[in-house]
């Protein structure tokens, strides 16, 4: 049964410094934070997923039953290896005291973990053998709902009616991910008397006291920036004319059985001390991680949004 990242940062028990690391992690990505991670041993996981059921039927007297067969998909997710060496100069901690050294390691957690959180919805093993896949390159067909009409129009604002469908394609889904713009529109909506929105919105506190809008009882996480400061799930997506002018959302249900990260392990935090030169402090983090979708419907694509104001149909 998988963890969050909080529940591993309360079990790092006197080794302070990983379970610090590890709740920072949880900390500076919403989507992190919601997910639960399995520990694996090997390279990766192994498993079924379940693509058709066999069929069945009533038969009648001295009638046989027609042979069949379920559709089981062996699926394999990989474990990547991210990290990366924190480095600072003793000379600052002489100057300013070891409060520096833990500042430069809070920027290199949140560099790694706003990059995680980048490959669970964007990542592409295609381009990059070093990242794992994330949602928008493996979920498809049903799984893939365009907000207009036809898969060739331009965008078009997002609807309740198409969200609603997005989440009933979803099994047990307990989370949105979007742009902060779409999640702004929602608001903007909610405020209107004329859209009909705002009495399906409401809001509740996260671990650390922020305020997360809900719809239809789903927390909406914000994707937010990567560590290169660009947006995760940009404004700027392919649409079906063609035009870079669309955005996406993402339903998803994390947990076991679902959508749910992998690792060997917890992060590996380790202080390397002083390095050969005299003059560095050196931290090591690195984490095996990647993320499994065990559920063919465990998570739903809504794209070819337009950035109007969404309605209710």
């Amino acid at each position: 049964m998988g963890m969050s990242l909080l529940e591993y940062a309360k079990g790092a028990g006197l080794n302070t410094k990983r379970g610090t690391i590890i709740e920072l992690f949880a900390k500076f990505s919403p989507i992190l934070n919601a997910m639960t991670f399995e520990t694996v041993q090997g390279s990766g996981v192994d498993y079924d997923q379940e693509a058709a059921l066999p069929g069945v039927a009533f038969r009648g007297i001295n009638e046989e039953y027609t042979a069949s067969a379920g559709v089981i998909n062996p699926m394999h997710d990989p474990l990547k290896i991210a990290g990366g060496t924190l480095d600072v100069d003793s000379a600052l901690i002489k100057m300013f005291g070891s409060a520096v050294r833990a500042k430069h390691e809070a920027m290199k957690i949140k560099a790694l973990s706003l990059k995680i959180s980048r490959m669970i919805i964007k990542g592409d093993s295609q381009s990059d053998p070093r990242e794992f896949d994330g949602l928008q390159r493996r979920l498809a067909n049903d799984q893939k709902i365009c907000v207009t009409s036809g898969l060739t129009d331009s965008v078009g604002a997002l609807t309740l009616t198409k969200l609603d469908e997005a989440i009933d394609q979803t099994e047990s889904p307990n989370a949105l991910i979007m742009n902060a713009k779409l999640r702004r529109l929602l608001t903007a909506a909610s405020r209107s008397t004329t859209t009909g929105v705002g009495a399906h919105i409401t809001e509740t506190i996260d671990n650390w006291g922020r305020q997360v809008m809900k719809y239809a009882g789903l927390p909406i996480l914000v994707a937010g920036k990567d560590n290169t400061n660009t947006d995760i799930i940009p404004l700027t997506e392919t649409a079906g004319d063609g035009d870079s002018d669309a955005t996406s959302l993402y339903v998803v249900s994390f947990g076991d059985g679902m959508v749910e990260g992998i690792q060997n392990g917890a992060i590996e935090v380790k202080d390397l001390g002083l390095t050969d030169s005299g003059v560095i402090y050196r931290t090591l983090v690195e984490w095996l991680v990647g993320m499994a979708l065990y559920h063919p419907r465990a998570a739903t694509r809504l794209w070819n949004i337009s950035t109007a104001t969404a309605v209710t149909a």
